[in-house]
């Protein structure tokens, strides 16, 4: 059994992954939440992972390129992206958003999500 976490999320460590984002990680053995945030004009490039991934907009606006087409996220939105799926985002304004995958994300961990760092 693992140790309870208690943590103010804006006290996590903070990682410059780009000049246009920043994120902030808590993990256990089975579910990582990542609190983030994006410059305008940030964008993610299209890939696609075995996690699932659950994202919630907190304030912007996204826009998702998903298999099916685009689709804008806005606050109080949520999207619920299975395993495998290839997805990417562009950043149409500074934009909070926090994401939840299970399980959790090695590479982030590792700092190694070559495909976010470019």
């Amino acid at each position: 059994m693992g140790s309870v976490v208690h943590r103010r999320l804006l006290d996590l460590e903070s990682e410059q992954v780009t000049p246009q984002i920043t994120r902030r990680l808590l993990w256990g053995q089975r579910l990582m939440a990542a609190y983030l945030e994006f410059k305008r004009g940030a964008v993610v490039p299209v890939h696609q992972h075995e996690h699932e991934q659950l994202t919630h907009c907190i304030s912007g606006l996204m826009r998702f390129t998903l298999p099916d087409g685009e689709l804008l996220l806005r606050p109080g939105e949520v999207l619920l992206i299975p395993g495998n799926v290839p997805h990417g985002a562009e950043f149409l304004e500074d934009t909070v958003e926090m994401d939840f995958f299970s399980p959790p994300r090695q590479d982030w961990i590792d700092k190694t999500d070559a495909y976010l760092r470019r």
